[in-house]
């Protein structure tokens, strides 16, 4: 909506504006392109021009809407729905992940996947068993043993520790 607004009051027509995408049917000048990009950097927002970080952005759009926005995990390997969803090939997108970020994309699932359990853990909804089926972990035991290398805590510790720093209004 940022970019939207900011590409209108510029004048520049636009065919397409999705998530890390605007399309023009017409070239835009390089004065109004430096005019955009200074004018969405007051919202925190970055231009992105390489076409390898627009890629990676996408990868990390695809795994942040799985894991904290989907009501299920998906059905298939991540590796096959990612790749799916992108329409390229999973050891490309793999290989050029780890080049731009450091990281595999397996890890920056696990850290997503991770926080996710976090959250669910602090809203005290649904028991342990309950969430490692939501995040399509095989077993309580994998959950516990990849939250724990991940944070040092186990799950139970972690849910005590979030308790104990809150009190009752009764109690102050």
């Amino acid at each position: 909506m940022i970019a939207k607004k900011e590409l209108l009051k510029l004048g520049i027509e636009c065919t397409t504006i999705d998530l890390g995408l605007v399309e023009s049917h017409h070239p835009i000048s390089s004065e109004k392109l430096a005019l955009f990009k200074s004018s969405i950097e007051r919202y925190g927002l970055e231009l992105l021009e390489d076409k390898k970080a627009i890629l990676v952005e996408k990868i990390k759009n695809i795994i942040v809407e799985m894991v904290h926005y989907s009501d299920e995990m998906p059905n298939v390997k991540y590796s096959v729905y990612i790749s799916e969803k992108l329409d390229l090939n999973y050891t490309y997108l793999a290989n050029l992940f780890s080049e731009v970020k450091g990281i595999t994309i397996e890890q920056f699932i696990i850290s997503h996947k991770i926080e996710r359990v976090k959250e669910l853990l602090i809203y005290n909804e649904l028991s342990l068993t309950e969430i490692s089926y939501k995040m399509d972990y095989s077993s309580v035991a994998h959950l516990s043993k990849q939250f724990k290398k991940h944070t040092g805590l186990t799950p139970t510790f972690f849910k005590k520790l979030k308790e104990n720093k809150r009190k009752l209004l009764e109690d102050i």
